[in-house]
């Protein structure tokens, strides 16, 4: 098979595993991409050296002068398209594995677009049953983070009985303890529902109330640091070049609803900002309407 002939056996694959269109589409034109610069070269993709890879990415910058943020989504791309030629053993070295762009200085926040963000939530599982179990519960924290907003320190308190799956809100106790509710989406709903059924076999009994949602595999309560490192993981094996942490899907959440919605104060609500005086759950705020619009603009609430 030709290299076309396999990046089409590879997103069918991904299809299968139900990768998104939106996630299918955007792979496809960037290997695709890739795919016709290294035939303007004539290589095969056993030929492919890291200098090629280079030179392509520095064709991109000075011809159509695309961000760092485009350049990584592209660059994740083909890496793990590569990385499946490799596993496939259509290719002997991989010349993407180690490849790194040279950083750019950070801006502040650093938000990551909607596309990374769905890289990460929508790779596909590991291989390996013990780390699919751990994906399961990863991907429902990101998910969380994500799709609600949450500090770290709330997510790492939260306790099943903070979930209403009915009418998809979560209770929250934030800074001072000051409680609110927030809404979450059909994907949060869908991964912690999946992410469940993992917990009662690391446990071996059903689940209470006041268990806390994450624990590790020992049956204990995740702690902050550990949710930070998987956090990390997962958007590394995503191949996004990102550091990714807590906080920063909280700035994500906020950016992404508010750039769909305009609704600043619905947003200030949801994240529980310290100049709100009134505990959230008695607010003026109408939360039916407020969950209307979380509906209608976060790109997670729908299935």
């Amino acid at each position: 098979m030709d290299a076309f002939e396999l990046l089409a056996v590879w997103l069918n694959s991904r299809k299968i595993q139900q990768q998104s269109e939106h996630t299918l589409s955007a792979y496809a034109r960037d290997v695709t991409d890739f795919l016709h610069f290294c035939q303007r070269k004539k290589l095969d993709l056993n030929q492919i050296e890291a200098s090629d890879l280079r030179e392509y990415l520095s064709e991109k910058v000075e011809y159509q002068k695309l961000a760092s943020s485009s350049l990584q989504r592209m660059l994740s791309s083909i890496r793990q398209f590569m990385q499946w030629v490799e596993q496939q053993d259509y290719i002997v070295q991989n010349p993407s594995k180690d490849f790194q762009l040279k950083r750019q200085p950070r801006a502040l926040p650093g938000l990551l677009d909607v596309e990374t963000i769905l890289q990460i939530l929508e790779q596909p599982a590991p291989e390996k049953p013990v780390e699919q179990q751990l994906w399961l519960r990863d991907k429902a924290m990101l998910e969380l983070l994500y799709s609600s907003g949450l500090r770290l320190a709330e997510l790492q308190a939260l306790r099943v009985h903070d979930l209403d799956f009915e009418r998809l809100l979560l209770r929250v106790t934030g800074k001072g303890d000051k409680t609110r509710v927030v809404p979450f989406g059909e994907k949060a709903k869908t991964s912690l529902q999946q992410w469940f059924k993992v917990y009662a076999i690391w446990v071996g009994h059903v689940i209470r109330a006041t268990d806390p949602i994450f624990i590790s595999q020992r049956g204990g309560a995740l702690t902050p640091r550990q949710i930070e490192n998987r956090v990390k993981a997962q958007a590394q094996r995503a191949g996004v070049n990102a550091d990714l942490h807590p906080h920063l899907l909280r700035h994500c959440f906020a950016s992404h609803l508010l750039a769909s919605s305009g609704d600043l104060r619905g947003i200030q609500e949801m994240l529980g900002h310290s100049n709100l005086n009134t505990t959230q759950i008695y607010t003026h705020l109408d939360f039916e309407h407020l969950a209307q619009s979380y509906d209608r603009a976060h790109p997670r609430a729908q299935k």
